[in-house]
C-alpha cells in the first residue's frame, strides 16, 4: 500500500499566531515554521504561548530539518523553547536567518543549532522531501514561500505573503514560478487566509511613504515613529524622508535594535552616511533636527515608547509638541493597550498621528484579488486554508469555490487534525496531541489549566484566609481567628462583615473540638464548607464603591 503524504497544523488554524505545519511522508518529517502566540486577557502572568510539540518530541528520529518562511515572531518565536526537546537544521533565507540567531544566541542554544542559509531558487532535500524556495513580498524582508514535493505530489505552502508591485527593496513575487508548478500539477495549496475578507488589492508599501514625508515637510518639532520592528523597508522609507529634511535619526528599543542590526549588516537597509546618531545624544540637537524610531506600535507594556509616554524612559522624555507617529495597525486585543499610551502621550502634550489620520500603514498580507491570482496560477487539486480564524478559513473556502475548486476537494482542518492525502484523496484523519504551552518566565508548560483557573479566581474574585493557632496536645484554640484578605473588600470600610466571617470561622473550630476533631486537613475543610454553608454575601448596597461586581463581592 503507498504511503499517505500527512499535513498535521500544530497551530495557525482557528488562531492568528503560533504557525506550525508538520509535513510527514513515511519516515520522514519536516516542520514548517515554529510560531509563539500571544497571552488572552485573561491568561494571567503567561508571557507567551507555544505549540504542543509532543508529536514532535515523540518522532524526534523522524525530523529532517525546519523551514522558516519569514522571521515573524508568529512563524520563529518558539524555536528558542521548542529546540530544548530536540535538534534539527532549521533552513531559512538570510535575514529570517540574522534574527533567528540572535534569538538562539540569548537563549544559548545557537552552538548546539545548524543553520542553513538559502535563498530564493534553492532547493533542499530533506529524505523523501525536496523544498524549493521561493520569493515572497511581506512586511519584511526575504519573506517566502514552498513548493514541497514528495511521492506523492507538490504542495505549495504560500507562507504570509501579498503581491507588492513595487516593493521598497527587491522585486514582486515570483508568480512565474508559481505559474510553472501549476502547470506541472500541484496536489495541493496551503494558503495564507489573514486578510481574505478585505476585497481588492493590499496597498504597496511605498504608498506609507508619501505619507511620511507629508508629515515631515515643514514640522518644527521633535518626530517619534514607532512601527514594528521587523519591517525594514519601512523604517528605510523613514530614514529616507528624514534625511531628505536634514533629521538625524535615533532608533530605541531593544527589538528596533536588533532587526537593524541585522538589516544593516546583511544589507537590507541602506542608511545615508551622518544620518544615525546615538539615541544619548539627541538632547544636544534642536528639536526640528531629531526623528527617533522606536519600538512600541501595540501599546507593549515594557516597549520604549510606553515608556516614554508614562516616563520611565531613560533617554527620551516626551515634550510637548512633539509628533509622534504610529505606523502600524493595532493587532486584535492590543486595542486598549494603545489606547492607553496614546491617551498618556496627549496628556504630555504631544501630537499622536496614526492610520485613522493618514495612510500610515499597509498590511503584509493578500487580499481577496491578490488570493484568486495565486489560486488561478497553480490551480490545485485541493485546497487547505490556513492562517486565520474559522471566519477567515470559510471565507477563503469560498474564494476557493469561484476560482473552480469543488467543494469535496477543500479541507477545513483544526489543530492537530491529520488531513492525509494521496494522488487523488484528501481526507481529515484521526488527531495528534496538540494545543498550547504556556511560557511564564523561564517556566516551559509549569503553568496548566488548574493554575490558570487559581490565577483567574484571585483576579476575580480576590483572597481571604483564616489565620487560627490551635494546641498541638488538645486541639483547643490558642488564638485567633484572624481575617487576612487581598482583593476582596475595603477591610476598615468592612468591620462587621469581617467580625462575620471571624464568627463563621469560630463556630467551625468549636464544632470540630466537640466531635473531637484534631487533624488540621479536616479543620482547613470544616471551615471552608462552613463558609459555604453560610453563604456569606457582602452588601454592596451599604459601600457600592468598594463593589466590583456582585460576582467578585461573592463570599466563596
Amino acid at each position: 500500500m503507498a504511503e499517505k503524504l500527512k499535513i498535521i497544523p500544530l497551530g495557525g488554524l482557528n488562531e492568528i499566531g503560533k504557525n506550525l505545519t508538520v509535513y510527514e511522508y513515511g519516515n520522514d518529517i519536516i516542520i514548517v515554521d515554529v510560531g509563539m502566540g500571544f497571552p488572552d486577557d485573561d491568561m494571567y502572568g503567561v508571557d507567551v504561548v507555544i505549540p504542543d510539540v509532543s508529536y514532535l518530541i515523540k518522532h524526534k528520529d523522524k525530523i529532517r530539518g525546519i523551514f522558516l518562511t519569514h522571521g515573524h515572531e508568529d512563524h520563529i518565536g518558539a524555536l528558542p523553547y521548542v529546540l530544548r526537546s530536540f535538534q534539527a537544521p532549521i533552513y531559512a533565507t538570510r535575514m529570517t536567518l540574522g534574527l533567528v540567531r540572535l534569538k538562539l544566541e540569548e537563549h544559548k542554544l545557537l552552538d548546539a543549532t545548524k543553520l542553513v542559509t538559502c535563498e530564493a531558487g534553492d532547493v533542499i532535500q530533506a529524505g523523501k522531501f525536496s523544498v524549493e524556495f521561493i520569493h515572497a513580498n511581506h512586511s519584511i524582508a526575504d519573506a517566502v514561500s514552498f513548493a514541497i514535493k514528495c511521492p506523492v505530489g507538490v504542495v505549495i505552502h504560500t507562507g504570509d505573503f501579498k503581491i507588492d508591485p513595487t516593493p521598497i527593496k527587491g522585486k514582486i513575487m515570483d508568480l512565474t514560478r508559481l505559474g510553472q508548478l501549476g502547470k506541472e500539477g500541484v496536489l495541493a495549496l496551503l494558503c495564507d487566509s489573514t486578510n481574505v475578507e478585505r476585497p481588492g488589492h493590499t496597498r504597496s508599501e511605498r504608498a506609507v511613504g508619501a505619507s511620511f514625508d507629508e508629515l515631515f515637510k515643514g514640522c518644527k518639532e521633535r518626530i517619534i515613529v514607532t512601527t514594528f520592528a521587523s519591517n525594514v523597508d519601512r523604517i528605510q522609507q523613514i530614514v529616507n524622508v528624514a534625511a531628505s529634511y536634514g533629521r538625524k535619526v535615533a532608533v530605541t528599543g531593544r527589538s528596533m535594535e536588533n532587526s537593524m542590526r541585522v538589516a544593516t549588516e546583511l544589507g537590507y537597509t541602506d542608511i545615508p552616511k551622518g544620518v544615525m546618531v546615538d539615541i544619548n545624544h539627541i538632547k544636544s540637537l534642536p528639536k526640528d533636527k531629531v526623528c527617533i524610531i522606536t519600538t512600541g506600535s501595540q501599546g507593549e507594556t515594557m516597549s520604549a515608547l510606553t515608556r516614554m509616554a508614562f516616563s520611565t524612559h531613560r533617554q527620551v522624555d516626551i515634550q510637548a509638541g512633539d509628533r509622534i507617529i504610529i505606523s502600524a495597525s493595532a493587532i486584535p486585543g492590543n486595542e486598549n493597550a494603545i489606547g492607553n499610551v496614546i491617551n498618556e502621550l496627549y496628556r504630555k502634550g504631544a501630537e499622536v498621528v496614526n492610520e485613522r489620520t493618514g495612510q500610515l500603514h499597509v498590511s503584509g498580507h493578500a487580499c481577496q484579488d491578490e488570493l484568486k491570482i495565486i489560486h488561478a496560477l497553480v490551480r490545485p487539486k485541493f485546497f487547505i486554508p490556513v492562517h486565520g480564524e474559522q471566519r477567515h478559513l470559510q471565507t477563503h473556502a469560498k474564494v476557493a469555490q469561484e476560482m473552480g475548486t469543488p467543494p469535496e476537494n477543500i479541507i477545513i482542518a483544526d489543530v492537530g487534525r491529520v488531513i492525509e492525502l494521496t494522488h487523488n484523496s484528501a481526507q481529515l484523519a484521526g488527531t495528534v496531541p496538540s494545543g498550547r504551552v504556556f511560557v511564564d518566565g523561564y517556566g516551559v508548560g509549569d503553568v496548566g489549566s488548574v493554575v490558570l483557573r487559581d490565577r483567574r479566581h484571585l483576579a476575580q474574585d480576590g483572597m481571604i484566609v483564616v489565620v487560627v493557632s490551635l494546641s498541638g496536645e488538645t486541639g483547643e484554640l490558642v488564638s485567633g481567628p484572624d481575617i487576612i484578605t487581598r482583593g476582596f473588600v475595603y477591610v476598615k470600610e468592612s468591620e462587621s462583615l469581617m467580625e462575620e466571617l471571624r464568627e463563621v470561622a469560630l463556630e467551625a473550630l468549636e464544632a470540630c473540638q466537640v466531635r473531637g476533631i484534631v487533624d488540621w486537613a479536616t479543620i482547613k475543610s470544616a471551615i471552608k464548607d462552613y463558609y459555604d454553608r453560610h453563604g456569606i454575601e457582602y452588601d454592596h448596597s451599604k459601600f457600592p464603591e468598594d463593589c466590583g461586581s456582585c460576582e467578585s463581592c461573592r463570599m466563596v
